[in-house]
């Protein structure tokens, strides 16, 4: 299977999700988010490497659970009008 031409914007957010993998293994919850996260970023370091759809679908739900739970621990917060 063929897959389609990737635009500067789906490179973008590759390197935007492959910075954050560190940080999902560092505060993974369990064995295979850490692997997973690892893994991403071994293969991240080959020449014209591209994440599967799966994969990227993977990585963006990671990306966005750490980010979810990070900003709740801050708490509560007053809005600035």
């Amino acid at each position: 299977m063929r897959r389609a031409m990737m635009t500067l914007r789906d490179h973008e957010e590759i390197d935007r999700l492959v910075y954050h993998m560190p940080t999902v293994a560092t505060h993974a919850t369990n064995n295979w988010a850490v692997g997973f996260a690892r893994s991403i970023q071994r293969q991240a370091q080959r020449r014209n490497w591209t994440p599967s759809q799966k994969q990227l679908n993977l990585m963006r739900s990671l990306v966005s659970d750490l980010f979810a739970h990070e900003g709740n621990e801050g708490g509560d917060f007053d809005v600035v009008e």
